[in-house]
């Protein structure tokens, strides 16, 4: 099979394509594949070693990675000659090396807008929880501690009133405005480019060019950016001294744009309200401070684990892989 070049549309692939998946998915999507491709399916669901993912490119059409799998230029390099789409599970591709993808011919799909409202419900949980200091109550009670209500225990903030800084305003950005507003907090947003106004009237928010201005005026900091060079530790041992000392971080993007050690020294010094967290710098391990303190909530990668949201994006996929098989552009195509 001859592999694509540059943005073009793929070749016509004869016969089923052979298709591996890196991940369990959920059975409906299994069952699709089983019957539309020649799939190799991970029915353990242990992440995929380097070298097993290497293998996985040298034996298939297609490969369908999660967005923990990292593929690197080294990898690609080393892929078959027949691999011509990585078929992402996932909106984001950073772990995807794309320019090494482009130069030997092979397509990038992903699922963008899958997660969206899923992320964004997980995000204003995490608000209410971190801020209301659910998780320390949880241990009070948990710990056998509880000594019955009292008019001055485990008091935690209103959120009406309040400010949200939202720092990134895709998709994701713009569905936590949205719920924001209706408990009553006002929106504030860093972002490359403002939204057009009439889109800023609907969402409540108001656009900060300056994102240290951001910092210093939010209640509550809430991340929704990709992880890039520009990007990792965007969040600081500088910008955390910025913000409020009852202020909360909330992390539901990804684990890279926090400081990790700077988060924790925050926290346990008492220069910051508390945080919610999603994801992690080095997961599945997480810095065994945060999961200590008193003022965090953890949580393990949740935003877009709901059975609808899992299995959509399994049906997205593969309409991406029937596209590119049968000689057509995939929707959902990464151009960036």
């Amino acid at each position: 099979m001859s592999v694509i070049t540059g943005e073009s549309a793929a070749p016509r692939v004869e016969g089923k394509p052979r298709v591996i998946v890196t991940r369990r998915l959920l059975p409906a999507n299994h069952a699709r594949m089983a019957e539309l491709f020649d799939v190799v399916l991970n029915e353990q669901d242990l992440p995929m070693s380097r070298d097993e993912l290497i293998s996985a490119m040298q034996d298939c059409n297609v490969l369908v990675p999660a967005v923990t799998d990292r593929i690197d230029t080294q990898m690609i390099a080393e892929a078959g000659e027949r691999l011509g789409l990585i078929a992402n599970f996932g909106a984001g591709y950073e772990h995807i090396d794309m320019e090494a993808a482009r130069a030997r011919g092979i397509m990038v799909t992903n699922t963008p807008g899958v997660f969206t409202e899923d992320t964004a419900d997980l995000t204003m949980a995490l608000i209410i929880l971190a801020t209301r200091r659910f998780g320390a109550a949880a241990r009070v009670l948990h710990d056998g501690k509880w000594r019955g209500w009292g008019p001055s225990a485990l008091l935690g903030h209103s959120l009406g009133g309040k400010v949200l800084g939202i720092v990134g305003m895709g998709r994701i950005g713009q569905a936590v405005a949205r719920r924001a507003v209706a408990f009553g907090l006002g929106v504030v947003y860093h972002n490359r480019s403002a939204l057009p106004a009439v889109l800023e009237r609907q969402l409540g928010a108001r656009f900060e060019p300056q994102l240290d201005r951001l910092i210093a005026e939010a209640d509550i900091v809430t991340l929704h950016c990709p992880a890039t060079p520009e990007t990792n530790n965007l969040l600081d041992e500088r910008r955390l001294a910025l913000m409020k000392p009852e202020a909360y971080v909330v992390n539901t993007a990804r684990g890279s744009l926090i400081d990790e050690d700077a988060l924790v020294e925050a926290l346990a010094e008492g220069k910051l309200g508390g945080a919610g967290l999603d994801v992690y710098r080095d997961e599945p391990r997480v810095h065994p401070r945060l999961m200590s303190l008193p003022n965090v909530i953890t949580l393990p990668h949740l935003g877009s684990a709901t059975f609808e949201g899992r299995e959509e994006a399994g049906n997205r996929i593969i309409a991406n892989i029937r596209a590119w098989a049968d000689g057509h552009r995939p929707p959902d195509q990464v151009l960036g």
